[in-house]
């Protein structure tokens, strides 16, 4: 199996989502990553259900080890230093301040290592007028302009899963890979700042970019209605979507689909152009005609007929469709301890080789014996010009 990032050595002071989920892609591409947490208590997103193994935990920490330790003492301070002297990567999502009072600033770090890139990530920016404000998801989603284009204007309310920290987490990741293959050429390591707010303005490059170019303030409705999208409900009450976007093939095979082979002659729909002005126009039409026959009927007509569509699938199906069986997209594992997990393999193959193999997440401090040892070897032989061991 292809670990391209195999003997990467990542130190991840993560809690929540931004942090564990950067470390987290890395480990599933191979890189060793040791996650640090405080003794007893561990990551709070362990708690979030009871317990200190909740699926908020198991989501964005599989592939790594854990190790408890409180850096405030003197010690453990020393172990953390042994393996930041060795590492390639340390990442953390503290807001800004607190890795330095906690002893693991870029600065004392990098004295350390200055080969060891170093990644933070933070709500606001490091600094700032909002630098120390609280952030989570939601917060991000809504200062960057996001959450606006997911928002029913007729029911406001926050709706889907956490976006704004996964995004946050992988252009994380993406950064420490630039930086690592920079420090190639360079033999040193670079310290990487990002912040939700940033990472969400770019990811929602296409609202701001339809303003700088024609003043057109996005809604939630404005993507959907250039791309000539849809969900419907079907006679079983599941649902089906569909995403027409422009080639007029599409649109005749829907005709054909919906029996309504005349539907281009009504001005309204007869062109790109009109479909858009007239979209809920179309959804009147089309309702209740997906009403009239089952999901599984639609799927097989449209299928014929070349639509581009697909069942509106919840957790219980989607991964049962089976072209995502064949792609092998579940995986699972034993714990020794926890037992069965479950969860959806790392999404890239490389030379046609998925990354099927999966360690399930640690419990809290599973590894610390293991860390532990190996962290004094690497203590004993860290000398400063002098001779004398490394200062903690």
């Amino acid at each position: 199996m292809a670990k391209v990032l195999e003997g990467l050595r990542v130190l991840e002071m993560g809690t929540f989502i931004t942090g564990p989920a950067a470390a987290m892609f890395l480990a599933d591409m191979g890189a060793d990553v040791v996650k640090i947490e405080r003794p007893k208590t561990g990551d709070p997103f362990r708690a979030f259900q009871g317990g200190l193994y909740s699926p908020h935990f198991q989501t964005y920490n599989r592939n790594k080890r854990s190790l408890t330790l409180d850096t405030r003492d003197a010690d453990d301070l020393k172990l953390l230093d042994a393996l930041a002297a060795d590492a390639d990567v340390f990442i953390q999502n503290f807001r800004p301040g607190v890795a330095e009072e906690l002893n693991v600033g870029a600065e004392r770090l990098q004295k350390l290592n200055p080969a060891l890139i170093y990644c933070g990530i933070s709500g606001f920016g490091h600094d700032g007028p909002a630098a120390g404000r609280p952030a989570y998801d939601t917060v991000a989603q809504a200062a960057s302009g996001w959450l606006r284009l997911l928002i029913n204007p007729e029911n406001p309310r926050v709706v889907g899963p956490a976006i704004a920290d996964a995004v946050t987490g992988f252009y994380a990741a993406f950064g420490i890979l630039g930086a690592l293959y920079e420090r190639q050429r360079t033999g040193h390591g670079r310290r990487i700042d990002i912040s939700m707010l940033e990472a969400m303005c770019y990811f929602n490059l296409d609202d701001f970019t339809h303003y700088f170019a024609e003043g057109e303030v996005m809604g939630p409705y404005s993507r959907p209605s250039v791309s000539q999208s849809y969900v419907f409900e079907c006679a079983d009450g599941k649902w089906i979507a569909l995403h027409m976007s422009s080639p007029e093939k599409f649109w005749q095979g829907l005709a054909n689909a919906i029996e309504r082979p005349k539907l281009f002659e009504d001005p309204r729909f007869a062109d790109r152009a009109a479909r858009i002005r007239h979209q809920e126009d179309l959804i009147v039409l089309m309702r209740p005609v997906f009403k009239g026959k089952t999901r599984a009927a639609w799927c097989e007509r449209l299928e014929s007929e070349g639509v581009p569509f697909a069942p509106v699938y919840d957790s219980t199906e989607a991964l049962n469709d089976p072209q995502a069986r064949h792609l092998g997209i579940q995986v699972e594992t034993e714990h020794p301890v926890m037992g069965r997990f479950r969860t959806v393999r790392f999404p890239v193959s490389f030379d046609g080789e998925p990354l099927s193999e999966v360690t399930a997440p640690p419990t809290l401090g599973e590894h610390d014996q293991e860390i532990r040892a190996k962290a004094g070897r690497i203590w004993a032989q860290v000398r400063t010009p002098e001779g004398e061991p490394q200062p903690s």
